[in-house]
C-alpha cells in the first residue's frame, strides 16, 4: 500500500487495499483469517482479540441474542469447517443474525476447497472494507 501512495481518495485507497489483498497467496489469506475470532466465540473476543474486541463485537452483534442451541451449532460448525478446510470460517457478519451465519456456514461446508478459499477471501475483503470505511 505504501508503494501505491499517494492514493488520492478514499475510494482509491479502498480499491488499492482490495487489489493488494487479492494479489496475496492463499497461505497469506489463511494467516489473516487466523487473526479473527470464531463466529460466536465470545470468550476469544474478550481475551485473545481484546485489541479489536469493539469492532468484532459490533460486527458479530447478530450473535448477541442467539440461543445457546444456535451458539453451540456455530461452534460445532466452526470445528467441522476448520477440519474440512484447514482454516477458520470467515464471514462478513455485519447485519447478519446468528441463524443467517449458521446457514451460511452449513452451505459453505459443501463447497469445493478451491472455491471456498476464494469465498472466504472475499468475505475477509468485505470485513476489511467495512473497517477501513469506519476509520475514515
Amino acid at each position: 500500500m505504501l508503494a501505491r501512495r499517494p492514493l488520492g481518495s478514499r475510494d482509491s485507497a479502498l480499491r488499492a487495499a482490495r487489489d493488494e489483498w487479492f494479489a496475496l497467496s492463499p497461505d497469506d489469506w489463511i494467516e489473516a483469517f487466523n487473526h479473527h475470532p470464531r463466529i460466536g466465540d465470545r470468550e476469544a473476543m474478550r481475551t485473545r482479540f481484546a485489541a479489536t474486541r469493539i469492532m468484532s463485537e459490533g460486527e458479530q452483534s447478530g450473535v448477541s441474542g442467539a440461543s445457546e442451541e444456535v451458539l453451540t451449532a456455530l461452534l460445532d460448525g466452526n470445528r467441522e469447517y476448520e477440519s474440512r478446510f484447514g482454516y477458520l470460517f470467515i464471514v462478513c457478519a455485519t447485519g447478519k443474525s446468528a441463524d443467517e451465519m449458521l446457514d451460511l456456514l452449513r452451505q459453505r461446508l459443501h463447497n469445493d476447497p478451491a472455491i471456498e478459499i476464494v469465498v472466504a477471501a472475499e468475505e475477509h475483503a468485505k470485513i476489511c472494507d467495512l473497517r477501513l470505511r469506519m476509520q475514515g
